[in-house]
């Protein structure tokens, strides 16, 4: 079985393993933001960061918007956490920003951690 955008997917997870490494845990979520959006740009990976997102419902768009941390490549979002752990509630968190956006692959990163935690979802 292929994995999904497994080339830029290993790229994202490297820059979020030295971003990691160097601060490890600890940082509010916003600092974890910062320092990867500097390790994208070293790296080369395309991305924006604090991306709205429409919301549709029976077709209507609604006012409330959701913000993506990033999203890489044009076709993954990420979505990073500084916290103890990750609940269903994150990964759900990332499945709608999948849906609200058409986008297939989503990676659910905790630098709150000792060590990096990051899951790959797949709408």
């Amino acid at each position: 079985m292929d994995i999904l955008y497994k080339e830029e997917s290993y790229k994202i997870i490297g820059a979020c393993m030295e971003v990691h490494n160097l601060l490890g845990c600890g940082f509010l979520e916003a600092v974890y933001q910062e320092a990867l959006q500097i390790e994208f740009k070293n790296r080369n990976i395309p991305f924006k960061r604090e991306v709205e997102l429409d919301i549709k419902y029976k077709g209507i768009l609604l006012d409330k918007k959701y913000i993506a941390d990033f999203i890489c490549y044009d076709k993954i979002i990420l979505e990073i956490k500084a916290l103890t752990e990750l609940s269903s509630t994150h990964q759900a968190q990332v499945i709608n920003y999948l849906k609200a956006t058409n986008l297939k692959l989503g990676l659910l990163v905790n630098f709150g951690e000792e060590s990096l935690n990051h899951l790959r979802l797949i709408r």
